[in-house]
């Protein structure tokens, strides 16, 4: 599981640290630089899916790229960046980071390297300009360092799983590989929801496949996951929800609609399908699914999550939101807007708020534990934090 994410002049961002727990949520204000960290969790996951760096922020047919491209990706009046992460495997902490500098194609990796009690892979900063770059792989206690030679467009950690190197060092390098594949930023768009889609084994980013996801599922874990869905979403609207449900369509049986009964007075059931669905309970449905067929360990990242959703039902939100990460083993981090939210989530939550905000001095973007606040006692003893935030207190 990922525990803290570092990023060094990667757009905004002079050099800030976010802590991710179980459950974590950041606030600020528009342009405060929330957005640039799903950015930076987006490049990361996209190059150790094997994606050439150039194409993970450029983007190519089948993704798009980056907001800002290669122009915006280092912070203006620097000519390199770097991120890193700390990873947590089989009780012990490891450390990945990697270095990109600007060049007229571009960006190019300088340098990347991998550690935990001791070093396990670096790379040549001096080779920085080279279609080849040098990696040294750890090889055993009192071993030289191997130098293997890898493709300089790739980063070294998506191709550690096909060099001959230590067994040790390459498990724990797929490791953390994986972790960062897994990272999966949802933000769900209710009209691309609401047609018909293909049978899939994997949730898109928009969601606008939920129908043909669910309705692949073998029929039994089907069933329990409609069930689940069903008894989360019931508290949410003014209507009683009876069921959620989909169905295949279509000669061919190869497509999928979402669908839902619901009941207004006595026992008029209506059945209504996706067309027919709110904005936010697709989007609440949405998340709800990509947290049920979530895999272990993975980070889920939703920005504005609670985006369609009557402050009044802040407090299930929130609540199936504990209970979803506690269950399924999964980190969740969260971007919002809502005081009501927030409020909802109590003081025993305080630790798990982070604040982005913009320097006053430098105009570089910040990230501020909420606890770390100055005053911030003094200040909750006046107003709550979604009154803080209102108020612009905290930024």
């Amino acid at each position: 599981m990922i525990k803290e994410f570092r990023l060094v002049n990667w757009k905004s961002f002079e050099d800030t640290k976010l802590f991710v727990d179980p459950l974590t949520f950041l606030i600020g204000t528009n342009a405060s630089g929330k957005s640039n960290i799903l950015d930076a969790f987006q490049f990361l996951q996209r190059i150790a899916s094997g994606i050439a760096i150039q194409s993970a922020i450029n983007g190519d047919r089948s993704i798009h790229p980056l907001r800002g491209g290669t122009e915006w990706i280092i912070r203006q009046g620097q000519c390199s960046c770097s991120l890193g992460i700390k990873v947590h495997i089989n009780k012990a902490d490891y450390e990945y980071e990697i270095e990109m500098r600007k060049i007229e194609q571009g960006i190019e990796l300088v340098s990347e390297k991998l550690k935990g009690n001791r070093d396990l892979f670096w790379t040549d900063r001096e080779t920085a300009g080279h279609a080849i770059m040098p990696a040294y792989f750890h090889t055993g206690k009192n071993g030289k360092p191997k130098r293997i030679d890898v493709n300089r467009n790739y980063c070294v950690l998506s191709q550690v799983d096909k060099l001959h190197v230590n067994k040790d060092v390459k498990d724990v390098a797929v490791q953390v590989n994986e972790t960062l594949k897994n990272i999966f930023i949802l933000d769900p768009i209710p009209n691309h929801m609401r047609g018909f889609s293909k049978l899939s084994d994997q949730l898109a980013p928009d969601a606008g496949n939920i129908a043909g996801v669910l309705a692949a599922l073998e029929e039994t874990k089907r069933k329990q996951i409609e069930d689940k869905l069903t008894n989360y979403l019931r508290p949410l609207p003014e209507k009683d929800i009876k069921q959620v449900f989909v169905e295949l369509v279509g000669r061919f049986r190869s497509d999928a609609m979402l669908y839902c009964k619901e009941n207004w007075t006595g026992d008029n059931i209506v059945e209504v399908d996706a067309r027919g669905m709110s904005d936010g309970t697709l989007r609440f449905l949405a998340i709800i699914t990509a947290i049920l067929l979530g895999k272990t360990n993975r980070l889920l990242i939703v920005e504005e999550i609670d985006n369609g959703l009557h402050p009044s039902r802040a407090k299930n939100l929130v609540a199936m939101l504990k209970e979803l990460s506690s269950d399924i083993g999964i980190d969740i981090l969260c971007t919002t807007h809502n005081p009501a939210l927030i409020n909802t989530l109590g003081n025993e939550m305080i630790s798990f708020i982070s604040c982005v905000k913009r320097n006053e001095n430098s105009g570089n973007s910040e990230i501020v534990l909420l606890e770390d606040i100055n005053n911030l006692p003094k200040l909750m003893s006046m107003n709550s934090v979604g009154e803080l935030m209102t108020k612009g207190i905290l930024h």
